[in-house]
């Protein structure tokens, strides 16, 4: 996993390899935070969003995982839609069929709180908007 562009939005997840992996078994990668993007910086009328995008890379494969986020306060951001995790991690069930989205998505959510994703939110949204580095772009 290599940085070659200045910028990888969420959606070309959907291009990696996809990556079978059995519901209950532990992910031996630690997944690092590649970036947060503010989209909306916010306003009177409408809070500030993003979406924040998480990789590792393991013997298995390459797995990533992105979502978008919207800031509710001070010191408080939550996932705007937990049914929308975008990955190319496709989960296999314990008869060995491939989850569908809405099996998967509570195994998405399990993995995206157990990562330290809101600091790495409010870290990008206190940073002003001249100086955030955009996300960068992955190649396999």
């Amino acid at each position: 996993m290599t940085t070659a562009l200045p910028h990888c939005p969420a959606w070309t997840l959907h291009a990696w390899p996809p990556l079978l992996w059995q519901v209950g078994k532990k992910i031996p990668l630690q997944l690092r935070h590649l970036g947060t993007q503010v989209t909306n910086p916010g306003d009177a009328m409408f809070r500030t969003v993003g979406q924040t995008l998480w990789a590792g890379h393991g013997e298995e494969g390459d797995v990533g995982l992105a979502w978008d986020w919207v800031h509710l306060g001070r010191g408080v951001v939550a996932m705007a839609d937990p049914m929308a995790v975008v990955t190319n991690l496709r989960l296999v069930g314990d008869e060995g069929e491939v989850l569908g989205p809405l099996e998967s998505a509570r195994h998405f959510n399990t993995l995206v709180h157990a990562l330290p994703w809101q600091h790495e939110v409010e870290r990008a949204i206190a940073t002003p908007a001249a100086l955030r580095q955009p996300v960068p772009a992955l190649t396999q």
